[in-house]
């Protein structure tokens, strides 16, 4: 019997937002991730896909045409990214601030004390840019 991770080819990972367009420019032009998808009007639904250069993981963002409520994140509900390269790194902080992104305190002191940087995208929700690897 094969579990799931022998069996799945791709994560994604989707959320609801209520400001497309401001997600969009959030995660595209300053986290620079690249677009791989995108739908109008599926089902009541406009929706737009990011994708890690293998394009195995998958962030989608979707927005409903009439309009849903959404709760509001918590400051620990983190999307993090592990950029060890100083340039990249420095990089994505620098197209982030130009768009008016600033960093801001994270909830968990340990973001803090490796020198991550916590944004927060137009809906409330947490990006780490972490500046060491991963487990």
């Amino acid at each position: 019997m094969l579990n799931l991770p022998q069996a799945a080819t791709q994560v994604r990972v989707a959320r609801p937002t209520t400001q497309l367009q401001a997600v969009v420019a959030f995660y595209r032009d300053g986290l620079g991730l690249d677009q791989v998808g995108r739908f109008t009007g599926h089902a009541g639904y406009d929706g737009v896909m990011f994708g890690l250069p293998d394009r195995s993981h998958h962030l989608e963002f979707t927005q409903q045409v009439d309009g849903s409520p959404r709760p509001p994140p918590s400051r620990d509900n983190l999307l993090v990214f592990y950029v060890p390269d100083p340039e990249a790194h420095q990089g994505v902080v620098n197209r982030l601030d130009r768009l008016g992104h600033k960093p801001v305190a994270a909830e968990n002191p340990y973001w803090e004390k490796i020198e991550a940087l916590t944004f927060e995208d137009p809906d409330g929700w947490r990006v780490v840019l972490a500046p060491t690897s991963g487990i």
